[in-house]
């Protein structure tokens, strides 16, 4: 035993580090501002200052729009022909994905360089949830202007970050700080600062859900927040009503899917972890029959692409466009995942079916269908659905193979679905 005489020194047990503080915002939604229009025109300094639409034509879509082009209304998504009434003297560019792409990929490998949990949604755009970076590199809030700060100086473009709790909010708040700025919405300071708000600034609440719930009187963010989930599902359907109540209250998704990608972007290069299509159509169709079919079309493309790259896929992803240019998309996730054509495609035509009932009772005409498989992963030996005790086996698998063997040896156009001819 050891007595605590004079000049005699004690043992100590070593210092702990504090446990840090859990992150109260760790989502960041970084946005490139006008990244199409950006990229374009950024070695091009007589264009800096008068406006540009990147995109349009016949049928279709403007991609970006630079800021004096804004002014004037013009806005992505729009026709051509909308964007070309609204200013004449708009200079038209069309997009070089050989360069978009690229810078891209160095953009979102500037993301990984922070965090490695990063959803990418578009070219143009990404998800990161920073809360284990912080001890690296500190708050969210720097860790925000150092990456804005990266893009300017190796890009030369600029780009708004919204940082919130959830991915809803941090997208609303990165909308907020645009052009070239910083937002924060915190969690105690959700409810003051969104819900005078008008619904329409939700994100995934587009034109057409605006105008319904304004049909109904629900103006603002808050006005929704005072019904409860099963109301808003009373009112406005099971999906749509869940959807929206854990919208106006913040409480949507907080986990981020690393490389995945919700959304459909243009250009060649495909988001990690997933294969999709998508197609506008000749003419605007109401027929839904008309519409299964060429979802039925797209699936069998996307499908053969994922069973030639040795991969199956979990999430099934549906994305209509309206001829009103509202986008809207709708996902299920798998048990198990698949590379069989006839299951991609039973599961995306309750989702096509869902959206489409979104617009009911004032159905709008669509002008694009589009369905990407997510969550691709490698196939392995043995790999496939376990079937039920005395459950037959369809064989859509041997039939997916026969399919590709002869499309791969005689062309697309060597076998196709009765229903497609």
């Amino acid at each position: 035993m050891t007595g605590a005489s004079d000049g005699a020194e004690t043992e100590r047990a070593p210092e702990r580090a504090p446990e840090p503080a859990p992150v109260r915002c760790p989502i960041l939604h970084v946005d490139m501002d006008a990244f199409y229009a950006s990229v374009m025109i950024r070695d091009r300094p007589e264009l800096q200052h008068v406006p540009v639409v990147v995109g349009g034509g016949h049928r279709g879509v403007v991609l970006s729009a630079n800021y004096p082009a804004r002014a004037y209304g013009i806005r992505s998504g729009m026709s051509g022909t909308e964007a070309q009434r609204l200013c004449p003297g708009a200079i038209t560019v069309p997009p070089d994905f050989s360069v978009l792409t690229p810078v891209s990929k160095a953009i979102m490998e500037t993301f990984r360089t922070v965090t490695p949990v990063v959803e990418v949604t578009s070219l143009d755009e990404a998800f990161l949830d920073v809360r284990g970076a912080v001890r690296l590199f500190g708050p969210p809030e720097a860790i925000a202007e150092r990456i804005r700060a990266t893009i300017r100086a190796e890009h030369g473009i600029a780009c708004s970050v919204g940082i919130a709790a959830s991915v809803s909010v941090a997208k609303l708040a990165s909308r907020q700080a645009k052009p070239d700025g910083v937002r924060v919405i915190s969690p105690d300071r959700f409810v003051a600062e969104v819900h005078p708000l008008d619904v329409g600034v939700l994100y995934g609440v587009g034109e057409a859900t605006r105008q319904r719930l304004h049909r109904i009187g629900l103006i603002t963010v808050g006005d929704v927040a005072t019904f409860s989930r099963e109301q808003l599902r009373q009112m406005l359907g099971r999906h749509l009503g869940g959807h929206l109540h854990a919208l106006v209250w913040g409480l949507d998704r907080t986990e981020l899917v690393p490389g995945g990608a919700g959304v459909f972007g243009f250009g060649e290069g495909e988001p990690e972890g997933s294969m999709g299509a998508q197609h506008t159509l000749a003419i605007d169709l109401r027929d839904r029959a008309a519409l299964r079919r060429e979802l039925l079309r797209l699936t069998a493309r996307v499908v053969a692409r994922v069973r030639g790259a040795g991969r199956r896929g979990r999430t099934v992803t549906v994305t209509v466009r309206f001829t009103d240019f509202t986008t809207v998309q709708r996902s299920r996730t798998l048990p198990e995942p698949t590379d069989i054509t006839q299951e991609v495609y039973a599961t995306a035509v309750p989702l096509l079916e869902g959206l489409l009932d979104d617009r009911c009772p004032r159905p709008v005409a669509v002008r694009l269908v589009g369905v990407r498989v997510e969550g691709l992963r490698h196939r392995r030996p043995g790999d496939g659905r376990q079937l039920a005790l005395g459950e037959r086996d369809p064989g859509w698998s041997d039939a997916d193979r026969a399919v590709d063997r002869a499309t791969d040896r005689f062309g697309h156009a060597a076998v196709r679905r009765a229903s497609l001819l």
